[in-house]
């Protein structure tokens, strides 16, 4: 029924067995790991230093990825992709790490390779030549957010972008993410993303709307993700009404399980209490999302 693009492996490990691998390294479990509401981006990327601690195996990988796949069976998701950069499971070499994805997924979802805002325009060449390899990975994704102090901007990684697009990868950037929408442009006309992760900001220049509706963009929302960082007071206050509205093709996301402690149909059901969403519209993010799956 549902279908939930924007699922982060590292983020998305189920409570007992983030505490048996936890148990396993000798170290507690934080108080403080799961998100709340307002503490902003930076301390939410914070929190994956803890759980990337604990998936550096091959093995870790697979079991968490299997589980993913479990889960989202139980949670009536039929259209999964899921989402990590392997370049940060410093255990084994991230070509090892992604076929231990692949492994866990076992053809039940899509896998989706990221590189991160800041990281040499080399890590993303990289995973494009993983990927090209690989039919289970659809895709590539630029996540996190830029810094003052990155010696990288987002035109550094078109290259690796064109590369996926040749090879008829899928592309997907986070961007806007409580950032001018200039960075969905960038996003969309340089690095020829077909999806992008968030988009808040996009109703701050039309023109920008008007982008992504030609060029058939699909936003994946991450409603309540949105509020833990900060980018928004309540799920209620997302745009998603307004974007429906527009005619923009958007979906609904749970971004990361464990950590925002949401699957998707509890995510569904905040989304259909936002005003403007009725039945109807529920329905049009449903299918938006079953037809914005990258596909190889």
């Amino acid at each position: 029924m549902y279908a939930d693009l924007h699922r982060h492996l590292d983020g998305s490990i189920r409570p007992a067995v983030l505490a048996d691998l936890a148990r396993a390294a000798g170290v507690p479990v934080p108080a403080d790991l799961a998100f709340s509401p307002g503490m902003g981006l930076a301390a939410a990327l914070s929190r994956f230093a803890f759980t990337l601690s604990l998936l550096t195996t091959p093995a870790s990988v697979r079991r968490v990825a299997a589980d993913m796949c479990a889960d989202a069976v139980a949670e009536r998701v039929t259209t999964l992709e899921i989402r990590f950069a392997p370049q940060l499971h410093v255990g084994a070499s991230p070509a090892a790490i992604v076929d231990a994805a692949l492994d866990g997924i076992d053809g039940r979802a899509g896998l989706v390779l990221c590189g991160l805002y800041g990281e040499p325009p080399a890590v993303l060449d990289h995973l494009v030549d993983l990927a090209r390899s690989r039919p289970g990975v659809v895709g590539i994704d630029l996540a996190g957010g830029p810094a003052p102090g990155h010696d990288w901007s987002m035109d550094d990684y078109a290259p690796a972008f064109r590369r996926a697009a040749d090879h008829g990868l899928g592309r997907t950037v986070h961007a806007g993410e409580g950032r001018p929408p200039a960075e969905i442009r960038v996003a969309i006309e340089h690095l020829l993303a077909q999806r992008i992760g968030h988009g808040t900001s996009l109703l701050e220049d039309p023109a920008v709307v008007d982008l992504v509706l030609e060029r058939g963009v699909t936003i994946e929302a991450c409603p309540t993700s949105n509020v833990h960082t900060g980018l928004l007071p309540s799920v209620a206050a997302h745009p998603l009404a307004r974007w429906l509205a527009l005619g923009v093709r958007v979906c609904v996301n749970t971004d990361n399980t464990l950590l925002s402690a949401v699957d998707a149909p509890e995510e569904h059901r905040r989304v259909r209490a936002i005003p403007g969403i009725d039945d109807d519209a529920l329905a049009r993010l449903i299918a938006f999302g079953h037809a914005g799956a990258f596909r190889r």
